[in-house]
């Protein structure tokens, strides 16, 4: 079996929004930055490629399969911004509210963060973080 895909890599994250061509998504993943870093209080990291991660947990599940991942996460990616909070269907009372974006069963996505309530996201943030403890 490879590696995984998802672990935490040696690479600066502020090199790595540095080399975000677009200037909009750029600022948009320094403003993240920022917001995560507020919120959780705790130290951003390179997760794979392109994942910026905040602490991280260890998973087992019953098949043994097992692995790291960060608590909560994004990646400011060329066609919209991903957001690795809780599974949507648990924040679904602050999407209601939350701006103009999509959801997949792990994952929620904007295109920017003018689309979105930025205080709702730090909510779901915080609620995400409970999750794990």
């Amino acid at each position: 079996m490879g590696e995984p895909k998802m672990r935490e890599i040696n690479k600066s994250v502020v090199e790595f929004l540095n080399e975000i061509e677009h200037p909009k998504k750029r600022q948009d993943g320094f403003k993240l930055l920022e917001i995560f870093t507020e919120v959780t209080g705790l130290k951003a990291k390179m997760w794979g490629d392109s994942i910026i991660g905040f602490g991280n947990y260890h998973y087992r599940y019953d098949s043994g399969r097992e692995g790291d991942m960060p608590l909560v996460a994004y990646a400011p990616r060329k066609a919209k911004i991903t957001l690795y909070l809780s599974y949507p269907d648990k924040l679904t009372c602050y999407l209601k509210d939350f701006g103009k974006h999509t959801t997949s069963k792990a994952c929620i996505y904007i295109n920017k963060l003018d689309d979105i309530d930025i205080e709702i996201l730090k909510e779901m943030i915080s609620e995400s973080l409970k999750a794990f403890q």
